[in-house]
């Protein structure tokens, strides 16, 4: 079949889905129990007070079954109703795309748009609130993939809070890859998933709610119900007490089960610590070769993903093949208004380790070579191993 001939393994460097770990894969082959039977109902209420305990939350978060886009259309579907003024945060393709959904939603859309190379400065927020208080809703994107850039959510989260407004987050590249959790950020509902920094294939969303944004959910009519997009059915599914909606992911939970196992014992901290130090070795290395990143400033560019500019005169897409077809390592690309500009390098997971950092210096730089566009390669991994050396 022609497909085979893709299949050949690669080191996947991508923005996600990511590389799962080998002890995720293994989880995900334990036996597939009946979502009856009260050994798994009792397997399921513990995975979530895994769940709890690395998002830190002070109530139970809620696991929807299905990659976490399921999410973040779920909370603009239950949380938003048409009398609501939403403020949507828009600093790359996924943060404006939440727009809209909210639309869909509430015909009162407010937006604070910057280059999608920026970030969000909370003093815009700020100002914005303050001339329009009727907004009581505000969505951001933690991490906007496409362009590998962060927004300052704890900032902006004290903002809405004080305002009185309702924050979602998407958290969905941030969560497990850096120092990010809902109460940190004040977040009313913060959507993330294992398919990323931690590790584990797509398929499961994690979600944190507050305990206004049940209330308020509760209250709107409009809110879905028995559908796949119910946040308000899967309230009380963690306890081994209650049924579940309709049939959860089994394998998925086996291996989100694993991912949080992983996660916790390794230590936040020193997962986080790879996550950055990956990163900061991988930036120094392109700086070297003579290549910029995508972000403005390395302040605001995020430890798990490098969006490194593409050269004018290179086609991006061929930069993406020759790495492939030369090195078998694979990248992503942009999306949407940043596709064909930038290549982006992922550090989640398992390939958030220094020794990845020089794999992707070196097919990045090989393929830029293979293109005409010649590189100093060698003195890339020289700046790299700097950084590496240096935290050891």
């Amino acid at each position: 079949m022609r497909y085979l001939e893709h299949a050949e393994p690669v080191i996947t460097l991508t923005a996600g889905p990511v590389n799962a770990y080998p002890d995720v894969l293994r989880g995900l082959a334990r036996t597939v129990l009946y979502d009856y039977d009260p050994a798994f109902q009792l397997f399921y209420e513990g995975v979530v007070d895994k769940a709890q305990k690395a998002m830190r939350l002070s109530n139970k978060p809620v696991i929807l079954h299905g990659e976490p886009v399921l999410g973040l259309e779920a909370a603009a579907a239950s949380l938003i109703t048409p009398d609501d003024v939403v403020l949507n945060l828009a600093s790359g393709v996924y943060g404006k795309g939440f727009g809209y959904w909210a639309k869909r939603y509430s015909p009162h859309l407010l937006e604070i748009e910057v280059p999608y190379n920026e970030a969000i400065d909370p003093q815009a927020v700020a100002a914005m609130l303050k001339a329009h208080p009727e907004i009581t809703i505000v969505s951001v994107c933690h991490h906007d993939t496409p362009s590998g850039t962060i927004n300052p959510i704890d900032a902006i989260g004290a903002l809405v809070s004080a305002h009185g407004g309702y924050l979602i987050v998407d958290a969905v590249s941030s969560f497990g890859g850096m120092k990010t959790h809902p109460e940190d950020c004040k977040a009313d509902i913060y959507v993330t998933g294992p398919n990323k920094c931690l590790g584990a294939p797509p398929g499961l969303t994690m979600m944190g709610v507050s305990e206004r944004a049940w209330a308020k959910m509760k209250a709107n009519k409009a809110a879905p119900r028995a559908s796949m997009l119910s946040i308000v059915d899967w309230e009380h599914a963690w306890s081994k007490d209650q049924p579940f909606p309709f049939t959860p992911s089994v394998a998925e939970m086996n291996g989100l089960d694993v991912a949080l196992d992983l996660y916790l014992n390794e230590g936040p901290e020193a997962v986080w610590a790879r996550h950055a130090l990956t990163a900061k070795a991988t930036r120094a290395g392109v700086a070297a070769m003579g290549l910029s990143i995508w972000a403005a400033s390395d302040k605001i560019a995020s430890p798990t993903t490098t969006a490194v500019r593409t050269p004018e005169g290179v086609d991006e897409k061929a930069l993406r093949q020759a790495a492939r077809a030369r090195y078998s390592v694979v990248f992503s690309s942009g999306r949407g208004e940043t596709l064909g500009k930038l290549t982006r390098i992922g550090h989640m997971g398992p390939t958030a380790q220094p020794i990845y950092a020089i794999a992707a210096l070196t097919a990045l730089g090989g393929a830029m070579n293979a293109l005409g566009r010649k590189l100093a390669i060698g003195k890339g991994i020289e700046a790299a191993l700097a950084i590496i050396d240096a935290d050891a």
